[in-house]
């Protein structure tokens, strides 16, 4: 049943993508968020899809937590949920990811038009300077900037490097960084077919402000609460 539901959901997906994408090359002349508004309806299309196809729903812990002004989030990264949800969950954003997504037929090319922070991973600190000034740039713009510290998805249980760039961009911008934990990756595996059903839970703590922080001190108290809260969340 669990592979009937999850084929299904996958097929919906390949059906609307292209349908959804072709039609949103059309907001191009629109303003950033404006466009944003339009296709993030994408994510909050796939994310009923798989409530209905999967029974796969979420809750939010923290929610008040979300601050007014733009801010970055720094997330942890476990499955291709939360690349939907945080759009649904969060104010409009826009994403730090590696250039090559942009490169993806139909996915990627909605994606291009959402403003992504398309960095090439190998730059290093010339990719710096480039989250740096465009990530002031989004800001300005008010848009809350979504950055994945791990860098990649891993799989529960398992912990990766906390990489320097949020906290880089927190301190150099002076923002407020909201650090975001959740057990997505338990029913929607990395690089998973199958989506068991079940109800996944993502809390939001409190926000830090990054003024008069080390990036480095920053990155710590970051992955002390993402990495405390994720042994929690199953008691929650």
């Amino acid at each position: 049943m669990i592979y009937l539901r999850s084929l299904i959901y996958t097929l919906g997906m390949w059906i609307f993508t292209p349908i959804f994408t072709t039609s949103i090359l059309l907001t191009f002349p629109l303003p950033r968020r404006t466009r944003y508004i339009i296709i993030s309806g994408w994510a909050r299309s796939m994310l009923w899809w798989l409530r209905i196809t999967c029974g796969l729903s979420y809750r939010v812990i923290g929610r008040e937590n979300i601050p007014i002004t733009p801010s970055i989030i720094l997330c942890k990264h476990q499955s291709a949920w939360e690349t939907l949800a945080l759009q649904q969950i969060f104010p409009p954003q826009v994403w730090v990811l590696k250039r090559e997504l942009l490169w993806i037929p139909f996915f990627g090319w909605g994606l291009a038009l959402t403003s992504p922070i398309a960095i090439n991973r190998a730059a290093g600190r010339e990719a710096l300077k480039q989250l740096v000034s465009q990530g002031k740039e989004r800001l300005k713009q008010r848009f809350f900037v979504v950055i994945f510290p791990e860098g990649t998805r891993l799989a529960p249980g398992t912990r990766g490097k906390y990489h320097i760039g949020g906290a880089w961009l927190a301190t150099h911008t002076k923002s407020t960084v909201v650090p975001v934990a959740h057990n997505a990756g338990e029913y929607w595996p990395k690089n998973s077919f199958l989506k068991r059903p079940g109800t996944i839970t993502l809390s939001i703590g409190n926000p830090i402000d990054a003024a008069g922080l080390k990036p480095d001190q920053l990155n710590q108290l970051v992955e002390n609460w993402i990495e405390q809260e994720m042994l929690l969340l199953d008691s929650r």
